[in-house]
Formats: C-alpha cells, structure tokens, sequence
C-alpha cells in the first residue's frame, strides 16, 4: 500500500531550549518515562492509522502518566521529508512522530532525518518478528521500527464477468492486454502499492539476472513493460484510482494485492464480485510500514514514543493490525492469528477476503521491498523508459 503519520504542534515539543534527541543515539539520556505527560502530535503519510489509531488511543488511555493528548494529521508521503526538514533547519520539531512506508522512510534516511532508534532499542525491546517482516525492519536502517507488515503482492484483480480466465503469467497478460486495449490499468508505481510490487515482482515472475538491480539485472522486465505500455490503459498516478476504474467500468483488470483487494470492497469502492488471482511460480514482494521519529524531538517526547512503539508491538495490539483487511494480514510479529483481531475485524475478512490468501502466502517465496536507493533508481527508469518512452 502506497503505500503508504501524524501531525501536531506542541509547545515544548523540540524548541531550541529544549534537551533534544538526536543522532548521538546512546550518547543521548532518554528517561524511562517522560517527566510529565507529553501531548504527541503524529504525522500519518501511509494510511497506516486505520491499523494503528486503536493501539495509540488505548496506549493513551492506559498510560495518562506518559501520554496525555494525541494529535492526528495525514500528509502525502512526498511531502514528508520537506515538511520534517523545514521544521528541523528553524529549531522547532513539531512532529513528534511519523507512520510511514516505505516511500517516506526511504526519503528521510537519504537526508538524515530520523533520530537513530537503534540506539535506544533497550526500551523498544526484540520483537519477534516474522522472518519475512524482520527482513523489511532492516530497510529502516536502524533508524524506524517496522509496525505492520504484509505480503503485498503482485496480483491482479478483475470484472469475473469481463475475463473469464485470468492471466497466469506475465505473458498471458500481455496477450490479453493485446487483445483487450486499454481495458489492462496498474498505477505509477512511486505513489502505488500494487504498483510497487508489480514493478518489484516482474523480475523474479521473468528470470532476469538480479531482481536486485533495476538499473543493470532487469533486461527482461525493463522490455516486458515497454512492450505492454502499447496495449494498458494510461497510467494512474494512484491505486485509488485504478480501484474507481476498475468498479466504473472503465478498465476490466487492474494490479492488486491482498490488502487492496480486501479493504476497498469492504468500503464499498469496488464491488464485491471482483476476482483475485496469483501468478504462477509468483515470488511475493513484501511491504511493512514504520514509525520513525524525527530528529530534535525532547528527550520526554522520545520517551514517550519508545514506550508507545513498544506497545504497538505486543501481540495483543498487534492483533489489530488485521482491522478491515487494508494490510492483509497485517501483523508484523509471531504468534497473532486472526481468532485474536477484534469481531469486526474477523467478520470484515470472512465476508470480503479471498479463502486462498494464507494458502498462497504459505505457497510462494517472499522478498523484501528494494533498499531506498534502489527504488528510487527502479522508479525514475520507469518514469524516463516506460511512462515517458
């Protein structure tokens, strides 16, 4: 999910006469609780509080002695790092904390940005992470805590009443795009999930030489995807997008993933009859999403925050984290079937999710993500070769 925190001010969160965190990171004394309850303003650019608000509102609840007030704001992911960065240059953190994907994450470690929470993990604690979703917490780099995670994708959803037998590998897809113009749609995969893990997943789907190497290992992938811009539908700048098409009618199949297919037929956006389905000897490309927490927030505020990660990261809360299937399954440690995930959340699943997803998770190899550098290099040939070729 463009993937995919809060925003607030609070007076003395990060002024200049402030004892601030940075990225001294053991140098820097974090005190087990903060002195006085601290107001938390969290930034959202990931949709991720649709999985996280409840833990954060019951921490709150349960810990007035830490936390006495959240703000809640959402940005867009581009507008992340500019927005930390100005606040950071005046002096003033006013963000004390950011949910973000991979996309945010990955722009601030590039400019440095975050506070180093790998020096303070004594108090986060080892969670015990699914292997899949341990191997995406080592993006963040020792400088984000992965909180949710999930297989992701490639898949493709359709009009069960517009294809009769979807594809089931890349080529298949192609001849049906060649037959069917502009009815095939996947978004711009620098602001899409689907999109992402497309882009991400046709390496390993086309044996080319080193899925990790968009610039020099994705010779087949890089000529796939040019051949089949000549038959897809114009490229949407989001999933949401797609997921309008693909209910109005205008396109008839569209890249998807677990929690896509999931959470917008729950809502209603897309109408439940639409179909899922996998690619043969598919590899699946994971996603997660962190919190992060920007440089020059007080030593109360880090505080506070170390305590709420930790909290996140129980199975208890992390069972949550299955909410209305946007992140299918959702939870990023062991041990959190869904029989744990509150009623709604298990009735949502039963009534909108697809019977074979635990089977193909199972079934199919799983990758993480690309590291930041090779995203940005995977999304700006996309742009130039395939977008703009």
């Amino acid at each position: 999910m463009a993937a995919l925190l809060l925003i607030g001010a609070v007076a003395a969160c990060g002024a200049p006469d402030d004892k601030s965190s940075d990225d001294k990171g053991a140098d820097q004394k974090i005190p087990a609780k903060p002195s006085k309850p601290v107001a938390l303003d969290i930034l959202d650019v990931a949709g991720n509080l649709q999985l996280t608000q409840g833990m954060i509102e019951e921490f709150r609840k349960e810990h007035p002695d830490i936390v006495s007030k959240v703000t809640y704001g959402k940005a867009p992911a581009p507008d992340l790092a500019g927005k930390i960065k100005a606040q950071q240059q005046a002096g003033r953190v006013q963000i004390d904390l950011v949910l973000t994907g991979t996309d945010g994450l990955a722009a601030g470690l590039s400019q440095n940005l975050w506070s180093d929470l790998a020096a303070h993990q004594d108090a986060i604690g080892s969670p015990d992470y699914l292997p899949p979703a341990a191997d995406m917490a080592k993006l963040a780099q020792g400088k984000g805590q992965a909180i949710v995670y999930y297989p992701s994708g490639p898949l493709v959803e359709y009009d069960p009443d517009k294809v009769k037998s979807p594809p089931r590998t890349p080529q298949e897809l192609l001849a049906w795009a060649k037959a069917h113009p502009k009815r095939y749609q996947y978004a711009d995969p620098a602001n899409s999930g689907p999109g992402r893990t497309w882009l991400m997943g046709l390496p390993y789907l086309l044996g080319d030489k080193d899925p990790n190497d968009p610039e020099h290992g994705w010779d087949k992938t890089w000529a796939y995807l040019k051949e089949l811009d000549k038959y897809a539908a114009p490229y949407a700048s989001g999933t949401t997008e797609t997921m309008k098409n693909l209910a109005s009618g205008q396109v008839d199949m569209i890249q998807s993933t677990t929690g896509w297919y999931i959470n917008p037929r729950a809502l209603g956006t897309v109408p439940k009859k639409m179909a899922v389905a996998h690619f043969d000897d598919m590899t699946w490309v994971t996603d997660a999403q962190y919190a992060v927490v920007p440089k020059g927030v007080s030593a109360d505020v880090m505080s506070a925050d170390l305590n709420l990660i930790k909290w996140i990261l129980t199975p208890k809360q992390q069972a949550k984290a299955y909410d209305d299937g946007y992140f299918y399954p959702g939870p990023a440690v062991k041990d959190v079937p869904l029989s744990m995930a509150p009623a709604k959340s298990q009735q949502t699943i039963a009534t909108y999710g697809n019977k074979d997803f635990d089977s193909w998770i199972d079934q199919f190899p799983k990758k993480p993500s690309l590291p930041a550098q090779q995203q940005v290099t995977a999304f700006d040939l996309w742009s130039r070769n395939v977008a703009g070729g």
